[in-house]
């Protein structure tokens, strides 16, 4: 098969599952409705092939919208097919996989259509937090279907894939030469999806990866795999490179293995996937320098809002399935941008909530800097991080020693070099907030891998009991 051709509905199933593992389900299933000569079309399965089967054996439920049934649309009996698939799932705690490939709502049906699309969604919104739900685009996805591929937990799109609520040519003030707002680059750099990849091959070995590594549902304690890593492996070439975090990530995981999500949206805040000792573990990072064509690029180490929604979304993710959290810290405060201040304080709540509502194992290493509130967001022990861990020379504190000495030296009689000194032993470094409590250990950079397996493992068992609520409303 060529790794850059189109595949079929069905060989798209046939490639994601284990070999010989599909069991179809509803292959018979057709449209009953006949306006408008729908009767002397022929679509098989309705535009839809439904079944279940096993990724590196582990079960999985799977739709996958064939395009040559008049477009993939969707219609009644379509919808009906996808929402058994959710029950079915739900009942024995599978992920659901949803190939997209559609021209959207079958105008003929109009509005059963309509009604089947809505119970879709609502299937989506009972099984979120259950199961895990994940999307691939490969084709068409517009419309509504937009609004599914959101409601999944992970969405993928080939280069060449199309998703949009309104064309681009329906919006006023574009047109698809001046900006395609429906291409997979824009939807990566605006966070609607999680995954881009070259074709269709790429994208559904990416599937696979990410079924292999997550909980099947949400009362799975947890994921693993076997670990031929040595646990007590130390990293010292991460020195050189502490502010690049998807570099920082992949050096401690067992075998180097980082599944960075979101790499191309909001580049300051770093998510993903690694695992020590073989446990997946969810890990979210500043992140102050990104590799680009070679090049290396500096950022200015600032919370900003894209940053937070990026990894808010994330850590309800993994304290829904069970999958602990990692943060590395590098924050100097809030972006100071006029948008951004009308945006940045909801935001930044949103995090801190994920956070703080987290009950999962969770544990905070300061990299580098941790400044003012910025740094309490950032899963600090202040909110409820477990363990928090600090590299040797972090500092943790207000601000950076010299701008408070500034302001302090307004009425004192030292010397503004003596004051910066004075603040930065007494204020601004590990060393105060670890005798105060606030950081449990200092430690060499070099060993960073070790502490960490050490951390999660003793947090294993973690129980943690929060007040009695329906939910929150944040």
């Amino acid at each position: 098969m060529n790794a850059t051709s189109i595949l079929s509905a069905r060989e798209r199933i046939e490639l994601l599952l284990d070999e010989n593992s599909f069991v179809e389900v509803g292959a018979l299933v057709t449209r009953r409705n006949t306006d408008f000569n729908l009767k002397l079309k022929d679509i098989p399965s309705d535009g839809v092939i439904t079944g279940y089967g096993v990724i590196d054996g582990n079960l999985v439920y799977v739709y996958s919208q064939d395009k040559a049934a008049l477009n993939g649309t969707i219609g009644e009996m379509h919808a009906k097919k996808i929402t058994h698939i959710y029950d079915l799932a739900l009942k024995v705690g599978a992920p659901v996989i949803g190939l997209i490939d559609s021209a959207g709502l079958r105008l003929q049906e109009a509005t059963d259509a309509l009604h089947g699309f809505g119970e879709i969604y609502f299937k989506q919104t009972m099984a979120s937090g259950v199961i895990p739900q994940i999307t691939a685009v490969f084709g068409n996805c517009g419309g509504g279907l937009a609004v599914l591929t959101s409601l999944s937990d992970f969405a993928f799109m080939t280069r060449d894939a199309r998703l949009y609520v309104n064309s681009p040519n329906a919006i006023e003030g574009n047109f698809t030469a001046k900006k395609d707002t429906s291409a997979s680059e824009f939807q990566s750099k605006k966070g609607t999806v999680d995954f881009v990849l070259e074709d269709d091959t790429a994208v559904i070995n990416s599937v696979r990866e990410l079924i292999t590594i997550i909980p099947s549902n949400n009362e799975d304690d947890a994921s693993y795999d076997e670990c031929t890593d040595d646990l007590n492996r130390l990293v010292p070439e991460i020195v050189s490179g502490l502010g690049n975090a998807a570099k920082v990530l992949t050096v401690i995981s067992d075998d180097n293995y980082f599944m960075e999500v979101k790499a191309g949206y909001a580049r300051e805040m770093v998510t993903g996937f690694i695992r020590l000792n073989g446990m997946t573990i969810g890990a979210v990072a500043n992140c102050t320098e990104v590799s680009e064509a070679g090049n290396t690029i500096t950022l200015d180490g600032m919370l900003t809002t894209k940053g937070c929604h990026k990894a808010e979304k994330f850590v309800q993710f993994c304290d829904a399935f069970h999958i602990p959290v990692l943060s590395l810290t590098d924050v100097v405060g809030f972006k100071a941008e006029i948008e951004e201040e009308s945006t940045i304080a909801h935001a930044s709540a949103k995090l801190t909530y994920a956070f703080s509502n987290a009950t999962v194992p969770k544990v905070n290493i300061v990299i580098k800097k941790a400044y003012g509130s910025a740094y309490l967001v950032m899963n600090s022990k202040h909110i409820g991080a477990d363990l928090v861990f600090a590299l040797e020379g972090a500092e943790i504190g207000m601000m950076d020693a010299k701008s408070a000495a500034r302001i302090i030296a307004e009425d004192h009689t030292k010397d503004l070099e003596e004051i910066a000194s004075e603040y930065e032993k007494l204020q601004s470094s590990a060393e105060g907030a670890a005798r105060r409590g606030y950081v449990d250990a200092i430690i060499e950079p070099a060993s960073l891998r070790k502490h960490l397996i050490y951390a999660f493992e003793m947090l294993f068992t973690k129980r943690e009991k929060r007040p009695s609520k329906k939910h929150g409303t944040l």
